[in-house]
C-alpha cells in the first residue's frame, strides 16, 4: 500500500486543530483524522489527545485480518477515546465542551474497515466510480436526508458547521461501523471538512485516478483548498492499493 498523510493549517485560522496518523504494522495501517472543536486551543488538545490514544492502543494490538476483530477493536477504542476526553473536559475548565470529529480506518490489502463521528469523510475510488463511505453527523445532512433542503441548499446553509455527533462532549456516543472490500489500484481518502468543503466530488475523482504517487497528490488537493480560500484547517490521509502489504510510501 502507497500512502500519505498531511495536515495543513489553511490560510486563516491561527493555529491547527485538526490531528492524525498513518501507521503501519503487520501490513495493516491504521488510518486517523480528527478534525478538534472548542475554545482557548481546547479543539487542538481533543484531536490530539483522540490521535495519540489510538496511536498507543494501536502500537499495543495483534489484530487478525477479520472484519469482525476490526470492527470490535475500533469500536471499543473509540469509545475508550470518548470517555477519556470527557472526563479530561469535566476536570479541566479550559477545556469544557472541547470535542473532536473522528474517521479512523483499519486498512489491509483486501478490506477497509472505518469507525467515524462527526463531519470529516472517507471516500473510495474503484471501478465502479468513486464514493463517499461515511454520511456526516451534522445538521445539514440531517435536513438532506429528511428532504427539508436539497444537496445544493446544504452546501451554502449558513448552519452547515453545526454537528449532531462528536467524540467528547457527550458520555454516551452512537458511532458509525463500516466494512467493505476493495482492490488493487483502489483508492482511499480520509479528510477533514477542510478539504470537503473545497473541493468538489469531480475534483476528488480526478486527483484519486491521477497516476501521481499519493505525497503530490495529497500535497495538490491541500493546495488546492489553500487556493480557494483555505479558511480552515485541512487534512488528508490518501491510501493507494497496490495489492501488496508492505509499507511502500
Amino acid at each position: 500500500m502507497n500512502f500519505s498523510f498531511l495536515t495543513d493549517v489553511g490560510k486563516v485560522r491561527p493555529h491547527n486543530e485538526d490531528n492524525g496518523t498513518i501507521m503501519e504494522k503487520n501490513g495493516q495501517l491504521l488510518v486517523v483524522v480528527a478534525d478538534g472543536m472548542g475554545g482557548h486551543q481546547a479543539g487542538d488538545v481533543a484531536s490530539k489527545m483522540a490521535t495519540e490514544l489510538l496511536k498507543e492502543a494501536w502500537e499495543e494490538a495483534s489484530l487478525s485480518p477479520s472484519s469482525q476483530e476490526s470492527e470490535g477493536w475500533l469500536r471499543n477504542q473509540v469509545l475508550h477515546v470518548n470517555e477519556s476526553l470527557y472526563h479530561y473536559a469535566q476536570k479541566h475548565e479550559e477545556c469544557q465542551g472541547m470535542g473532536t470529529t473522528l474517521v479512523a480506518a483499519i486498512v489491509d490489502k483486501e478490506r477497509v474497515t472505518i469507525a467515524h463521528i462527526g463531519d470529516s469523510r472517507a471516500y473510495l475510488l474503484n471501478e465502479h466510480g468513486f464514493s463517499q463511505k461515511t454520511r456526516d453527523h451534522s445538521l445539514v445532512n440531517e435536513l438532506v436526508r429528511t428532504g427539508q433542503i436539497s444537496d445544493e441548499e446544504a452546501e451554502h446553509h449558513p448552519r452547515k458547521n453545526v454537528l449532531l455527533r462528536a467524540l467528547g462532549t457527550e458520555l454516551d456516543i452512537k458511532l458509525d461501523l463500516t466494512t467493505f472490500s476493495w482492490e488493487p489500484d483502489d483508492v482511499l481518502l480520509l479528510c477533514s471538512d477542510g478539504l470537503s468543503n473545497k473541493l468538489s466530488n469531480e475534483d476528488f475523482a480526478r486527483y484519486m485516478s491521477g497516476t501521481k504517487e499519493v505525497n503530490e497528490t495529497a500535497r495538490e488537493m491541500v493546495q488546492l483548498a489553500n487556493d480557494r480560500g483555505g479558511e480552515d484547517n485541512i487534512t488528508v490521509a490518501l491510501i493507494k492499493n497496490t495489492g501488496s502489504s508492505s509499507e511502500d510510501r
